[in-house]
């Protein structure tokens, strides 16, 4: 019976209450951001150029 219900709300478009489309890509947005930056960061410090 679960698998049938589980079909159904994803036949009929229920969403479960994670984040939205556009949410999720300004999420994704902004954790590669800040992966650049401690990229950075660590390369820089490596280096010594700071």
């Amino acid at each position: 019976m679960a698998h049938t219900m589980a079909a159904t709300a994803a036949a009929s478009g229920v969403r479960t209450g994670g984040p939205s489309d556009e949410e999720r890509d300004r999420l994704i947005d902004q954790a590669l951001g800040w992966t650049l930056t401690v990229l950075v960061a660590v390369i820089v410090t490596g280096l010594g150029l700071l």
